[in-house]
């Protein structure tokens, strides 16, 4: 059920229309007339319902939008934003990043290989161009919403590693109960435009951005445990880095 908040347009007002729309509506989200999963009402109702321009009304939902307060989603509309989960500088898994919030992890294996080649991944692993490794790539979900797409590459010595354990179970957590602990990681973070699939997967628009990262962990005897090269919804999810004077 779609909820109409109430809204006070001044059009006397300095203050740009859709910059007063915006205002309005954050408010009602900060104070809890709005909640995390609720329907937010269409651009088109919005804007006759104000007697403003979709152009303007866009504008507001946009910002919104960048801002983290609400989510678009194909099939399904706008809705307002579960809180964005941030990943601190430190060595976890998005899995254990999630438990932390308090967001209940959900992960869907979208393929499972123990007997991978990547030139790529063999390199970063420090591995021979012609080693079998495990390649998982998962589609880890935050409750029902999309959040990342993790692909993972690891030394064929973890390829009992099961599709069932990986639905249930942080990879970090799995690799540890082999005697895998990752104490160092070179991470790579950027950011572009989505793919087809990715869109597709993630639910999101040509025009969304996506948060990426490659990482390279490694256990205390320097071994490489893991390459990683996962991709995120940026308004669902952020780095946050501390930085130190030298």
């Amino acid at each position: 059920m779609t909820i109409q908040l109430p809204v006070m347009i001044d059009r006397t007002s300095p203050v740009p229309l859709y910059h007063q729309l915006a205002q309005q509506l954050t408010a009602a989200i900060e104070g809890g007339a709005l909640k995390p999963g609720d329907a937010f009402e269409n651009e088109l109702s919005l804007a006759e319902r104000l007697d403003l321009s979709r152009p303007t009304v866009r504008r507001a939902i946009g910002e919104m939008v960048a801002r983290g307060l609400l989510v678009r989603r194909r099939g399904i509309g706008t809705t307002v934003a579960n809180e964005v989960i941030h990943r601190r500088d430190e060595l976890t898994s998005l899995y254990e990043d999630l438990q932390r919030s308090g967001r209940a992890p959900v992960t869907r294996v979208l393929s499972y290989d123990a007997e991978a080649y990547s030139e790529r991944a063999a390199e970063a692993l420090g591995l021979p161009a012609d080693t079998p490794m495990l390649s998982i790539e998962r589609l880890r979900y935050a409750g029902d919403v999309p959040l990342a797409l993790l692909h993972n590459w690891l030394p064929p010595r973890f390829a009992d590693i099961t599709e069932a354990e990986l639905t249930e179970h942080s990879l970090y957590e799995l690799l540890r109960e082999r005697g895998a602990k990752m104490v160092v990681a070179q991470q790579t973070i950027g950011a572009r435009s989505p793919g087809g699939r990715e869109r597709k997967l993630l639910e999101l628009s040509k025009s969304d951005p996506l948060l990426t990262m490659t990482r390279k962990a490694y256990a205390g005897d320097g071994a490489a445990v893991e390459f990683g090269d996962h991709c995120y919804r940026a308004d669902q999810y952020a780095f946050d880095i501390t930085v130190h004077e030298r």
